[in-house]
């Protein structure tokens, strides 16, 4: 998938109907509330070449990042490590609660009109999972 596809789909995402159930759905996992949508993803257990898969996806998340910000404006990456820190001691939604376990920073904005929230993250926090550029599509408030 190229940038041009990744930003179809938040596009669509913003507007398409959340499922009563959570589960599988075709562009990743989706919800009550919300969708992620797995944009690229890719699987190595050799650390460097991991590492470049990293690199690779954080440039990825930034053409992204500028693309959705001239459109909706700047905004500072939101630190998800404090995010899953508070996990321990409070409830919190999903699908925040999963991103701050899959990712360190994410790109999130308030789409104005729709009533949800959309962040972009590269899940590379465990390092015995796939590494995965995601979009995020949520009604729920970011905590």
């Amino acid at each position: 998938m190229n940038i041009a596809q990744h930003i179809a789909l938040v596009d669509e995402l913003c507007f398409r109907p959340f499922p009563a159930e959570h589960g599988p759905s075709d562009v990743g996992t989706s919800g009550p509330g919300y969708h992620v949508a797995v944009l690229g993803s890719a699987a190595d257990g050799d650390p460097a070449t991991r590492a470049v898969t990293v690199d690779q996806f954080e440039k990825d998340r930034d053409a992204v990042y500028e693309l959705l910000a001239s459109r909706w404006g700047d905004t500072d990456p939101c630190n998800l490590q404090t995010v899953l820190l508070r996990t321990d001691r409070e409830e919190i939604p999903r699908p925040w609660a999963e991103l701050s376990a899959w990712a360190g920073v994410a790109y999130v904005w308030e789409v104005e009109g729709t009533g949800r929230w959309v962040a972009v993250a590269v899940a590379d926090r465990d390092p015995s999972q796939d590494v995965r550029l995601l979009a995020v599509v949520t009604e729920t408030d970011p905590p």
